[in-house]
């Protein structure tokens, strides 16, 4: 009887092989940039400069103005000033240049030498260069101006605006609550003025006398003399006995290199 011994079929044989990783590819290097793939992004910068100066030139300025040379015509008499519609004109024979803003309309205007003073619907105030339009010197804004502008009280502004001085070196701004003087040149806001407790001014019940501003200070007591009821005004600012007022002059140069502020004498 022949036995069967049970064999062990994995004894004597080889290992079964791994399967063959696969073999790493080198990543292809990047193309070398030639001199006319460098020299297209500099062009292209270059001129998109121009592109980027046209877009700030047509960006609005910081309060609407608008300003239009209609016609040059160096020398001769300083143009007159007129509102139209929602610009100050300048005219003479034709009209030189118009000033407009954006959503405001003047509503009075004041010339002084070189100067085209105008008073907008929104309360700002601006000086303008009279003789061509060229541009706005400064920008002013009256304090709680444009809600009474709106009234019928303020009768367009009149009266508002009154250069002072012969040579119109101060402008004051006349409104209810306050009378304020600017110096031209620059628009430096030299001296307020308040109303009285209890009155008001004016600004379109005024008049001259020898270089002074003359304006009406109604006042609700009865008691309040009627001395008190007009206030005269100068470059200086309020006309009183003895008083000695700050100087409205630019300032200069001082004797250690600085600036020097103009100040008022020793009492």
């Amino acid at each position: 009887v022949m036995a069967v011994v049970p064999l062990d079929a994995t004894r004597g044989t080889r290992p079964a092989q791994e399967a063959p990783r696969p073999l790493r590819t080198a990543r292809p290097a990047p193309p070398r940039r030639s001199r006319a793939g460098l020299v297209l992004p500099v062009l292209l910068a270059l001129l998109a400069l121009p592109l980027a100066a046209a877009a700030h030139q047509v960006r609005p300025t910081p309060y609407g103005d608008h300003l239009v040379r209609v016609a040059a015509q160096p020398g001769g008499p300083a143009p007159r000033l007129r509102t139209r519609g929602a610009a100050v004109e300048a005219y003479d024979t034709v009209t030189r240049w118009r000033h407009t803003r954006a959503g405001r309309r003047p509503l009075a205007v004041s010339a002084a030498p070189g100067q085209a003073f105008a008073l907008w619907s929104d309360g700002m105030v601006t000086d303008t260069e009279r003789a061509d339009g060229r541009s706005v010197r400064w920008h002013r804004a009256i304090p709680d101006a444009a809600a009474w502008l709106r009234t019928p009280d303020a009768r367009g502004g009149a009266g508002v605006l009154q250069p002072l001085d012969p040579g119109a070196r101060m402008l004051a701004v006349v409104t209810p609550q306050r009378i304020a003087g600017y110096r031209t040149e620059d628009g430096d806001l030299r001296w307020v003025l308040p109303a009285r407790a209890g009155c008001v001014f004016e600004p379109a019940s005024f008049v001259r006398r020898s270089g002074v501003l003359l304006v009406a200070q109604p006042c609700a007591d009865s008691a309040i003399a009627w001395s008190e009821r007009i206030i005269a005004v100068d470059g200086l600012g309020r006309v009183v006995p003895g008083r000695t007022p700050l100087g409205n002059g630019m300032p200069r140069a001082g004797l250690r290199g600085g600036v020097e502020k103009e100040l008022a004498p020793h009492r």
